[in-house]
């Protein structure tokens, strides 16, 4: 495939996994959404179901790694590198484009739950705080761009999106190896999304299972450069977790490959 179906199929499947992905995020969490509070099963399946019909639209062009973690894991695996970065420019930006595509989406729900003072206090409410402080936190509405632990501890964060990421690139490097051919063909797109589901319900209760770097950064990238009232800060101090965790899980799941699959 050449670099330009890469870079096109990279960029429409991510901005669809994050469209799709973030707009489940919104629903469950955004005061006028009519999906408010569905719950840790909403999003769970919501997320393998976004994964699911991206990896179906940009498969043909570029294999549907839309995560550059799983980029990196085949990466290793195979020893081919030079489509990475172009891999790694489309994910980016269809995460930032998908991101932009919930913001529109849901443009009232978001006024009405940043406006709402029981949410984000009275007016003025941030103004007491500082930049720094401001930036040092979560956002109410930055969990529907980016992940973020529920008890802020750099080691198990860490290690919870190695591990979860771990098994995510394991599975897909492993698909097809008990089938002839060279993958499971269009099973894979759902066997990748119930794996998500899986990893959701399982592992994404510590930090919201990023698992994908592009998913954390892109987003969060988008909610800094958003014009949202009362928006709150975009945690940039954990913002390196959600990156290096995903990348080091692939690495290690990709080595084992090697080691036990190969």
């Amino acid at each position: 495939m050449s670099s330009s179906d890469i870079f096109i199929g990279e960029t429409i499947g991510t901005a669809i996994l994050i469209l799709l992905g973030g707009g489940v995020c919104a629903a469950v969490t955004l005061k006028a959404s009519k999906a408010r509070n569905a719950g840790w099963l909403a999003i769970a399946f919501g997320w393998g179901f976004a994964v699911l019909t991206a990896v179906y639209i940009s498969a043909p062009l570029s294999g549907a790694h839309l995560n550059p973690a799983v980029t990196v894991g085949i990466a290793i695996k195979d020893g081919e590198w030079g489509d990475v970065p172009t891999y790694f420019a489309g994910q980016i930006l269809g995460a930032m484009i998908g991101a932009a595509l919930v913001w529109v989406a849901y443009q009232g729900q978001f006024l009405a739950h940043l406006t709402d003072r029981e949410i984000v206090g009275g007016p003025g409410a941030q103004d007491t705080k500082s930049v720094e402080a401001q930036e040092a936190q979560a956002g109410p509405v930055l969990g529907i761009f980016s992940t973020g632990p529920e008890i802020r501890n750099v080691a198990q964060n860490l290690a919870t999106e190695i591990i979860g990421t771990f098994v995510l690139v394991l599975a897909v490097l492993t698909q097809g190896l008990n089938s002839e051919g060279d993958g499971l063909g269009p099973v894979g797109g759902l066997m990748t999304a119930l794996v998500v589901v899986s990893i959701g319900l399982s592992l994404g209760g510590p930090t919201g299972y990023a698992i994908n770097p592009a998913r954390d950064l892109g987003p969060r990238i988008v909610h800094a450069l958003l014009p949202l009232p009362n928006k709150g800060g975009s945690d940039w101090g954990y913002a390196w977790i959600p990156v290096v965790g995903p990348l080091a899980g692939a690495a290690i799941a990709a080595g084992i490959y090697n080691v036990a699959f190969a």
